[in-house]
This record gives C-alpha cells, structure tokens and sequence, in this order.
C-alpha cells in the first residue's frame, strides 16, 4: 500500500433497495432488472494461496530481500504470475513504464469470453518497498488474486461478462503502474467497465475486516459474504485514496474492495469483534523488513481469498439489464424547507458505453407549493441538467413529471443522482420516488 496519498473524499452512493417481506425498505435503490442469480464460487484453498507466498518470498530473498519497483526481484514476481497465468489459459499482456529512472511492468490477464463491452476487473500491486519482502503488503493481494484467477480457469467460468486481473508495478511510488494503465484506457474502453476490485494487505497478522464504500453494488456483494461467515464488518477509511483503486475511481470507474488494516492500532471495540490484540498494530511490520512469510494470518487471508472468488463469480455472472429497462429510486426523501439541497441516487451498472440523447427522469415529488423547488440530475461525473426553476407563481401542488436530457456525452454506468432544493420558507414536502429511463 502507498504510503503516502491524500485520502480521497468517497462518493455519496447509496445502496442497492431490497425489500424485505412486511418490512419498509431498507436500502435505497431498485431497478426493473431480474434479481441476479450468480454462480456459487469455490473455496480457494488457503495452501494454494500461501504457496504462492513462498514463491513470492524467495523470489525476495534471492534478490536482495525485496521487490521492489526497478529491482531483480520485481521483474521476478511478474515472470512467476505471468507464466502461471499463461499456463492455465489466460491471454497476458505485459505493459512497459517508466518510473524514477527505472522500466516497470503491469501484467494484465484476460479471460476468453464475456461481454468485450462489459469489463470486471480484479486486480493488486505486486512490488514491495525497497526495505522488505513485501509478504503481506502485498504478496497477499496479489497471491489471492492470481488464485482466484486460477480458480476461473480450472471452473472454465463461462461470465456473463468479460474478466480481466492485473498486477500493478510502482504503486510504492504513487500508484505510478495503475494510473499509466488507466491513462492509456481510451475513453471508449473506459466506458466498459462495470467495476474494479481491489485487493492491497489482506492477511495483516492482527486483522481487521474492512470493505471499501466507494461502489454500493460491490460493497453489498462483500458485506454479504461476510455477513454469511457471522463476521462483521467496517468501512475502510485508512487506506482510502491510497490504493490502486484510486486509479480507476478518479475516472468514474466504480470500484471496490478488502483490507485487513496497516500501520492504525486496533481498538479495544475491534478487538470484540474480531479477536487478536488491542493498542497493536493491524501489521506491526507494515513497510518494514519483517514483513516476510511469517507476517500473514491464516484466517484473514483465507477468508479474502474466498471473498474475492465470491465477487468474481457474483459479479461477472449476473444478468445484464436489457435496453429500455429503468432504474428506480422508491425511498422517501424528505426536502427540508427553504434549506439545503438534498439528493437520491441510482446506480446504474452493466450498460454499454454513453447515455442516451433522449434519457427520460420520471420524478414525483410531494410538495405544498412546487414553485418553491429547484430540481437537477446529476451525472456520474457531477454534471447538473436542470429539469426545472423556482417560480413565485406556480403555486400548485406536487411535481409528477417526465423530463428528457441529452446525455449522450455522459457515460452511462454510475451514480445517477436527483438533487432537490426547496428556495421559499413556508411549505414543506418529499421525493415520493423517481426513475431513469434508458
């Protein structure tokens, strides 16, 4: 993990909406597409993944003690995963850059089949700091990723749509590897990604379970895997921005993700959940020499493991929404009157390059003197369309209306919001619901 990025500010998604039988909604977002029915992953055999460790560590010990960017021991790593990748069937691609006077590489894999135009990816960096094997940080990530990988091949998984992993080089030095990757991603390519996993210190030897909240379809996906194993879970925040999702993230690809926890201390609170020791370390040996092969905790990396081939199989499999289908948002909004804007989102996944020139936003808005409201859509990007003004003279009530937009320059996958705005003290109301139309 990079030591040193500012944190990003993480995106106000909201949750995919279930309903749950004679109970109110308890999530946000609903859409007219059937309920996905996914494969079932397999167990990803914890030795499989440890043994890759070992590789990965005496690939570290007879170069000097690391892998590091620009070292003997990186371009080792990448040779190792490439030539097993290669061996079970996958299409390798090895992407040259330079970084600090030194060449690097990312190793990108794809899978035969799937939807070209919907992309899942998995991916975590694979060098170290200069001053350590990097077993956990992260030989970990990269260990199970290449796993899981190899699970698709010895399942042939047959996706729905198209997967893709990759190893990043430089991500020690600022996510150098993942951001020249998504710099060379035309715009076009960019626009088929359904979502990127990322996986950077997931067997930290004084674990905590900490998803990623940037992407509520991926986020529910791991949230529900572990709430399947009774374990409980935080949002992660430590290594926010800092990661090679940020990469993916900082051009609208949604992402995703696992981390067991870096240099914070542990909480007595934490500890109740999780076990291990209070006012210690996640890893005590973050960035440092004694992160080696006896730097992992079984139970932590085997339960990533699992829940990345959760993901991958969840994900890549799910039915596609066809053309012409909505997203629909049921949850009450309340407005407040003559206050802040308030917002209500859907997310939109698994669609194919631009929105439409002819998006239709079915709102209905409960209100006591619609005048007083200002109404937008905003894009994933943040770009605002007004659907409609304040006006001192509409003095009716309710705002039950189909606008039209071109949106034809927005991507389409992403966090669509409405954002409502009531500019006149008095009357008060709510967003009843909404849809878009693609």
């Amino acid at each position: 993990m990079h030591v040193s990025a500012a944190r990003n500010t993480a995106a106000a998604f909201a949750l995919v909406g279930l309903l749950l039988a004679g109970a109110a909604p308890v999530a946000t977002a609903t859409t007219a597409a059937p309920a996905p029915v996914a494969l079932a992953a397999p167990d990803i055999p914890l030795a499989n993944v440890k043994a890759h460790l070992t590789q990965l560590q005496s690939i570290a010990t007879a170069n000097g003690g690391n892998r590091a960017h620009g070292r003997t021991g990186y371009k080792a790593s990448i040779d190792y995963t490439k030539a097993k990748l290669d061996a079970a069937g996958f299409t390798t691609t090895l992407q040259q850059f330079t970084s600090s006077g030194a060449i690097g590489y990312n190793l990108i894999a794809d899978w035969p089949g799937g939807d070209a135009n919907q992309v899942l990816m998995a991916g975590a960096h694979l060098d170290s700091v200069a001053s350590g094997a990097g077993i956990n940080d992260n030989g970990s990530g990269s260990a199970a990723v290449l796993e899981t990988a190899l699970a698709v091949s010895r399942a042939q998984l047959q996706p729905t749509k198209h997967l893709r992993f990759g190893w990043w080089g430089a991500e020690e030095l600022g996510l150098v590897g993942s951001k020249y990757y998504v710099a060379n991603l035309p715009a076009t390519e960019r626009a088929k990604f359904s979502g990127y996993l990322n996986f950077d210190m997931i067997g930290s030897p004084n674990p905590g379970y900490f998803v990623y909240d940037d992407d509520p379809a991926i986020e529910k996906t791991f949230k529900d895997f572990y709430a399947g194993l009774g374990v409980p879970t935080e949002i992660e925040t430590e290594g926010d921005g800092r990661s090679d999702h940020a990469s993916f993230k900082n051009v609208g690809i949604p992402v995703g993700g696992l981390f067991t926890g870096a240099s914070r201390t542990k909480t007595a609170a934490q500890v109740q959940k999780w076990g291990g020791t209070s006012g210690l370390a996640f890893d005590r040996c973050y960035h440092s020499s004694c992160d080696t092969s006896t730097n992992i905790n079984d139970t932590a990396l085997d339960r990533n493991s699992d829940a990345i081939a959760h993901a991958i199989w969840t994900l890549s499999t799910e039915p596609t929404v066809p053309p012409g289908d909505f997203y629909e948002n049921l949850t009450d909004v309340t407005v407040p009157d003559n206050g802040a804007a308030v917002t209500s989102t859907v997310t939109v996944a698994g669609r194919t390059g631009s929105a439409p020139a002819t998006l239709k936003a079915a709102v209905d808005i409960k209100h006591t003197f619609r005048g007083d409201l200002v109404i937008d859509l905003l894009a994933p990007d943040g770009t605002a369309y007004r659907l409609k003004n304040s006006s001192t003279s509409d003095s009716a009530d309710n705002v039950i209306a189909t606008y039209t937009v071109d949106a034809s320059s927005e991507t389409a996958n992403g966090a669509w919001r409405l954002r409502v705005q009531d500019v006149v003290a008095r009357d008060t109301g709510y967003i009843d619901s909404w849809k878009l139309t693609f």
